[in-house]
């Protein structure tokens, strides 16, 4: 393998156009803890390749291919026993599928003893094929059709939240046609405008989800929910965004939500058991980002809810969290392969690889920063500023915008991109008719597929004409 440098590209102390950096990290080998699975590491032999679970990348690629993700099993069950244990028995704490879901993980989900929320049928099947029960599941959604509507009302679900006036009467209708009385909750849009990008920020009133606050349409969805047969109103639901890292968002919402409560204990004599604060709590994608411990978060979560119950003379209903992102995302990394580098004098390196906006659309989608690696080996070299490129027909089909990698960086060699499990297989698609990664389970000195690789006989099956 050739390992010849690429000259044209800025070098250390160079400014980037956008100002993203100003220097490159001290050592382009090392690895930030708070970014990387929790087993990957890199192997003095192997030519310092990295590793996870104890299995060199160098011999992943070999056997799986590239692009593919590779998620640690291990870091993936130890998350979850640290999210159950800071939140103990007198909560709830619901993995949130749509980060990523497959049989395997729901299998991992159940013996760890989370539970799952579902945002769609699909989800929901993979869910119950897999052997979650059906009491610990939750079933999200703003348009959920009636099939799905019925096929969880037929299971048994423990919850579902519900998001319109309409949808709270197909839940009830449904429930009654099938002799049902299912649990529900009501999601609320609490007016909070979470620190985040605009297409994560769910709890302002000029979005799609929920029921706002402003102007009274949760408190008639509750009165609406009291009297109607087949349900059981258990709860108020709220969600305000995704990736974020300050609290002071959490304690508005949870203010807000607990007045609701008083408001509806007031108005009807009944005090609600449960309030769900939903999920959104930020992960580390690069060294900059700074998030929160388990522990941390339960007991902020706690605290508020508790000072909040407490003014306001109510009882502290059981609380709900919903991590999706916090759990899986940290324990995967995406390993491509390089294949062409392009130097531009004066700007960057682009480096080409083998995947792209096909199986990570966050780049092209929220402007997502990632970290990027030399995996299959260490370099020496000086680093190069770089712009870590997919293969799609794009000029948005950016992988990682601004990065360092060593300047003797090579066709062949492989790089990987932390922090790829939340939203990236989850949201992959078949662009240019791309065939969709595989997800590889590795732990123990053991790899093992959860999702193939996409064939081109499968890309070709549902073609029909």
């Amino acid at each position: 393998m050739s390992r010849s440098a690429h000259p044209a590209g800025p070098r250390h102390g160079d400014v980037l156009p956008e100002g993203h950096y100003a220097a490159p990290p001290a050592d382009l080998n090392a690895l930030d803890p708070k970014v990387w699975a929790r087993t990957v590491r890199r192997e003095t032999a192997e030519e310092g390749a990295l590793s996870v679970g104890g299995v060199p990348v160098t011999r992943l690629a070999e056997e799986f291919g590239t692009p593919a993700y590779f998620l640690d099993e291990e870091d993936f069950r130890a998350r979850c026993r640290d999210w159950r244990s800071a939140f103990g028995e007198g909560a709830d704490v619901f993995y949130a599928g749509k980060a990523f879901l497959s049989r395997a993980v729901v299998r991992w989900l159940h013996e760890e003893g989370l539970n799952l929320d579902v945002c769609s049928g699909g989800e929901l099947l993979t869910a119950l094929d897999a052997g979650m029960p059906a009491e610990r599941i939750a079933f999200h959604g703003n348009n959920k059709t009636a099939p799905e509507i019925e096929r969880a009302v037929a299971a048994g679900v423990g919850r579902i939240v519900v998001d319109s006036f309409q949808e709270l009467a197909r839940v009830a209708h449904t429930a009654q046609a099938l002799g049902r009385v299912q649990r529900v909750q009501i999601r609320v849009t609490v007016g909070v405008e979470a620190h985040t990008h605009e297409f994560i920020a769910t709890a302002h009133e000029d979005q799609k989800f929920g029921l706002a606050l402003a102007g009274g349409q949760a408190a008639e969805a509750v009165r609406r929910a009291l009297t109607l047969d087949g349900i059981e109103l258990v709860g108020i639901h709220s969600h305000i965004g995704s990736q974020i890292f300050d609290m002071a968002g959490f304690e508005v919402s949870a203010r807000r939500v607990v007045g609701l409560l008083a408001e509806i204990r007031d108005e009807h004599g009944v005090e609600l058991p449960e309030i769900d604060l939903g999920g959104g709590l930020g992960i580390a994608y690069t060294s900059d980002d700074d998030p929160r411990e388990p522990h941390e978060i339960a007991k902020a979560l706690g605290d508020i809810v508790t000072r909040e119950c407490e003014s306001a003379g109510l009882a502290v209903p059981r609380i709900s969290v919903e991590p999706g992102r916090a759990i899986v995302g940290p324990t995967a990394f995406t390993l491509y392969e390089v294949g062409t580098i392009k130097p531009l004098e004066g700007l960057r390196t682009y480096v080409s690889v083998d995947g792209g906006m096909s199986d990570n659309i966050r780049t092209a989608l929220y402007d997502a920063e990632y970290s990027v690696a030399l995996a299959s080996r260490v370099s020496d070299a000086e680093p190069m500023l770089v712009r870590v490129v997919g293969k799609h027909c794009e000029s948005g089909d950016i992988v990682v915008r601004d990065a360092f990698l060593p300047a003797d960086l090579a066709p062949g060699d492989l790089l990987a991109v932390p922090a790829t499990g939340a939203y990236c297989r989850s949201m992959a698609s078949n662009y240019n008719h791309a065939l969709r990664p595989p997800v590889v389970a590795v732990r123990d000195g053991q790899a093992r597929v959860v999702v193939r690789r996409e064939t081109e006989e499968d890309l070709l099956r549902l073609d029909v004409g």
